[in-house]
């Protein structure tokens, strides 16, 4: 269940702990303008976390409505509520409802989130992770730190590795996140449909220097003959 936790933490970033709560209504507003916002999404697997996130988002308020509107009816009148058994309360609201809501959620969690893990592409960059950096290397033998060149409109597998402890690639507007785990290569197939730059980060806290252990993706129409 950790893809559908992704969909959240875009809103729990870095501003969301010096602001508290407080800060929770205007980075909900200008969620979608930010570089690290997963409801800002770039590319199709990032489309489809976006996408499950907000139906998420209106169910949840959809039902919160819904009880609303019951605890309303059973205060205002308390005498329709003692026709109902408990029994229908509880197998209804705590049973036949949830169950088929929550199988369908995980479904499509479950669903969006292989599609990102399970595919492949011809293009193959690796992704190195270490205390505190990110080293890119390419087809060609070359490498970039803290800087990921990639093609725009085409699938790109990224193996994700680590050399001492466990570190998380994650491009927000891109896609979901996975662990660098050492000794073992992890991969995720992203797109950027359109050329741009999208902020990129370390999602698994890695020690002392795990705040500034971020870096930049950089899509482009000319990838290859830069």
């Amino acid at each position: 269940m950790r893809f559908v936790g992704d969909m959240f933490v875009g809103f729990l970033h870095a501003p969301t702990r010096r602001l508290g709560l407080a800060g929770f209504p205007i980075l909900f507003a200008a969620g979608c303008d930010r570089d690290l916002s997963v409801l800002s999404p770039a590319g199709p697997a990032a489309q489809g976390i976006a996408t499950l996130w907000w139906w998420m988002f209106w169910g949840g308020a959809a039902i919160f409505a819904l009880m609303l509107a019951l605890f309303l009816w059973l205060l205002l009148r308390p005498a329709a509520g003692r026709g109902i058994p408990a029994r229908w309360w509880i197998v209804g609201g705590g049973l036949v409802f949830p169950l088929p809501v929550l199988a369908a959620l995980t479904g499509a969690a479950l669903w969006l989130g292989e599609g990102t893990l399970g595919g492949t592409a011809s293009t193959q960059i690796e992704a190195e992770a270490r205390m505190w950096q990110w080293t890119f290397r390419y087809p060609d033998g070359s490498e970039t730190t803290d800087v990921l060149h990639l093609p725009a409109g085409r699938d790109v597998e990224i193996v994700v590795t680590s050399p001492d402890v466990i570190h998380s690639f994650w491009i927000p507007r891109l896609g979901g996140k996975i662990d660098a785990i050492p000794g073992h290569a992890n991969r995720i197939v992203l797109r950027a449909d359109a050329p741009g730059e999208y902020g990129g980060v370390c999602a698994e806290y890695c020690g002392t220097g795990h705040v500034d252990m971020s870096f930049t993706a950089v899509a482009s129409d000319d990838w290859g003959r830069e």
